[in-house]
């Protein structure tokens, strides 16, 4: 069961999601009638599983929420911003109780339900508890209102594997109670085999059930959503045909005449009916003797020819149902190659790929020391396959930012409300891919720049229309790649940040002196300080100094970097970098006396000899561009005198470019990344560690932090201040240690 309620609620909450974004496009004036289906449908779908898992107080709300759905859906009523509110609040609540569930409790929290009535008088304000009206189409499924003499006539044949699944037949037929009343049912067994062939864990269960339902077809379907494709369903509706019944037959694999008693006593059919049935239908089938393939073909035409022929149906209509039911038949074999697989698998599976890379760093070093050439070449061929099978694992946990992106819509249209502004959302990028373990832990850092934006950036709409700007604001979440790396850009269109106000308040809170010479970027970086706020009152959003120093710590964490740019008037851009991932990445390996140091390759430009004649200071001329530089000999304080002969690795963060000056080139290395210790958590420079296959250890450089310290030295020496190359009393790395 516990297996059982983890699918019921991964799944339940990917609908809940479904059902939030559309109601939220419904709010912002999408009125496609597709859209309501599916919100509708996304509601049916939990209320049905909540009830095949026996959760009747999360099928009870649901139900709530699917008959004001229902009306809107009708046409009965018109939705409004309080109701989407409302709808959006239930959704929430169904999300409490399923977080409930998830903490293996399966009866109902009693805070939850008394917050549960009062959300359900809510909604029955709105008309949720009214039936849908009479006269809506019973195929679309919507309600319809029949005569009491008539019932749904449901034949299911359950697949062997259902049982396997972890499914009880019973329960969808319990589940069916809830629409409507039974009038007959009979059990069949007939596919059940010899003893010797019997498997006790196979399902050879079959029901024919008549039922009197004010529902639609598609919410009979709807019940056996979960077994769709593992069973035989043939639903037929009230005043059918007999043709309609005789076709039934024929298609079910029991003996004609076996079924046929069955529906009789059910009521479906009188005894004269069905002997008539059948002997015409006997006759149709025998034909002449001189009746070729061609004709028998023709003696039973299909059905939609025959509406046709009738009259019934336009052609269009049938070929539409049928490119329909293509495009259905598609999806399911899509899905059907889709495997649900834990994430702790795939983490080991990460684990040991690093390490076989290791081990094959190791192989390959003692290849080498060999001098065999068959041996060099079988591992060189291994080699190849390793770094394949390390892409292929990585791609695994590589997901699309877009899940994370849309939960914003919810976010910003609350925070808007909430604060009184008008605050449209923009998302682009939503397809750009990351490490799962990085998308997981970046939702947090997002939610509060976004926030930020919203109370701090955007103005209130009398000030943006007194500043000739629109009443409604913009905040922008994109995502793309850059230099292997993913960019997340939160830019809104707002105020911007003053860096008068900025200042003051870092004086008044003692985080600089007075007169404390800062350039505007420095200026603008202490937003990220912890206990730093510019708001003068305490709100529920902000004001006590919290949220900012986290967003970078946690990003940090990730071994990214957040920047921001802002321009007065006009708004403001904070910029995230983040790896692809956090386990295995190429790195180009380098050497300082007997040090080694990676550096990730995506960041490498090029690499040159280092000539004398062509620096100044911490500055190189590369090809007419100045170029800052660092040599790790000196930043590391790495012991021994520099060789003859120096090597400048030239790297990118973004649009800045520095030089690392080492004294050897090693080449490409397959690079697992170990983090460092706790105790390493402030050194700069540094972003992890990785173990060569001599078994010696590398650090692997920070590119981002050591470009932006280049560049510092490059500001200051034109600056004329003075600089020292010693870790511990370098006075840009003192003023930024908190990065």
């Amino acid at each position: 069961m516990e297996e059982i309620f983890n699918v019921f609620i991964q799944e339940a909450r990917e609908q809940l999601t479904a059902m939030e974004d559309g109601l939220l496009r419904m709010e912002r004036g999408d009125s496609d009638t597709d859209l309501l289906n599916a919100i509708f449908r996304a509601a049916h779908t939990i209320k049905g599983a909540s009830g095949v898992v026996e959760l009747h107080h999360i099928e009870r709300f649901t139900h709530i929420l699917e008959n004001l759905l229902d009306r809107l859906r009708n046409g009965e009523i018109g939705i409004d911003n309080e109701m989407v509110t409302l709808l959006l609040r239930g959704c929430d609540h169904i999300r409490a109780l399923l977080d409930v569930v998830e903490q293996g409790r399966t009866d109902e929290d009693p805070v939850l339900a008394e917050a549960g009535r009062g959300l359900a008088e809510g909604l029955h304000a709105f008309g949720g508890d009214a039936a849908a009206g009479p006269g809506a189409d019973a195929s679309s499924g919507a309600t319809a209102a029949f005569p009491s003499a008539d019932c749904w006539h449901i034949s299911i044949r359950f697949g062997p594997d259902v049982l396997k699944m972890g499914m009880d037949p019973l329960n969808f037929l319990r589940y069916l109670r809830q629409l409507g009343e039974i009038v007959h049912m009979a059990t069949l067994c007939d596919a059940m085999p010899e003893a010797s062939n019997f498997d006790a864990e196979a399902c050879y269960l079959g029901f024919e059930v008549r039922l009197h339902s004010q529902a639609g077809k598609q919410e009979i379907e709807n019940v056996f959503a979960f077994c769709r494709d593992d069973c035989e369903l043939y639903i037929l509706p009230p005043d059918s045909k007999l043709a309609d019944y005789l076709q039934l037959i024929e298609r079910l694999p029991e003996e004609p005449m076996r079924l046929g008693e069955i529906l009789v006593r059910a009521g479906a059919l009188t005894r004269e009916e069905l002997d008539a049935g059948l002997r015409s239908q006997q006759a149709q089938s025998e034909p002449p003797a001189t009746d070729t393939a061609g004709a028998s073909a023709a003696a039973h035409p299909p059905l939609g020819s025959i509406l046709v022929q009738h009259k019934a149906v336009q052609p269009e209509i049938v070929e539409a149902a049928a490119a329909r039911q293509k495009q259905v038949r598609d999806k399911r074999n899509a899905e059907a190659r889709l495997i649900r697989v834990q994430a702790d698998k795939l983490d080991q599976l990460i684990d040991l790929v690093g390490e076989l890379v290791i081990a094959g760093a190791s192989a390959s070093l003692l290849a080498r020391q060999s001098g065999q050439s068959h041996l060099m070449e079988a591992n060189s061929v291994l080699s190849r396959l390793v770094e394949n099978i390390r892409d292929s694992a990585l791609q695994l946990r590589m997901v699309q930012i877009g899940e994370t992106f849309n939960r914003f819509n919810r976010v910003v249209r609350d925070t808007a409300r909430e604060l009184g502004k008008d605050i449209e959302l923009i998302i682009t990028g939503a397809e750009t891919e990351l490490d799962k373990s990085v998308v997981e832990k970046i939702g947090d850092p997002l939610m509060h720049l976004m926030r930020n934006a919203m109370d701090h950036g955007i103005e209130s709409a009398e000030a943006r229309l007194a500043a000739g700007k629109p009443a409604r604001g913009r905040l922008e979440l994109n995502a793309f790649h850059d230099s292997g790396n993913v960019i997340i850009e939160v830019i809104d269109d707002g105020g911007g940040i003053s860096t008068e106000r900025v200042q003051s308040k870092a004086i008044e809170r003692g985080l600089i002196q007075a007169g404390h010479n800062l350039t505007e970027q420095e200026i603008i970086n202490l937003v990220f300080e912890a206990g730093f706020s510019t708001t003068e009152s305490v709100s529920k959003l902000s004001g006590r100094g919290v949220g900012m120093d986290v967003v970078k710590r946690n990003i940090q964490a990730l071994r990214g970097s957040v920047d921001v740019r802002t321009w007065p008037g006009q708004g403001s851009r904070f910029t995230i970098r983040l790896p692809l991932t956090l386990a295995i990445i190429d790195g180009f390996l380098t050497t300082v006396g007997q040090a080694s140091y990676v550096i990730p390759l995506d960041s490498v430009v090029e690499c040159l000899d280092l000539k004398a004649g062509d620096t100044r200071g911490h500055m190189l001329n590369l090809r007419g561009e100045v170029l800052p530089f660092i040599r790790l000999r000196d930043f590391f304080e790495v012991s021994g005198r520099p060789p003859a002969r120096e090597n400048v690795v030239v790297i990118t963060a973004g649009s800045i470019k520095a030089g690392i000056v080492v004294d050897q080139l090693q080449g490409e290395f397959q690079t697992v990344i170990k983090p460092l210790g706790h105790l390493f958590r402030h050194l700069r420079g540094i972003g992890g560690s990785t173990i060569l296959g001599s078994g010696e250890v590398a650090l692997i450089l920070d590119v981002q932090a050591l470009t932006q310290l280049a560049v510092q030295r490059e500001e200051e020496s034109f600056s004329g201040a003075h600089f020292s190359s010693h870790p511990a009393t370098d006075p840009v790395q003192s003023s930024h240690a908190s990065e």
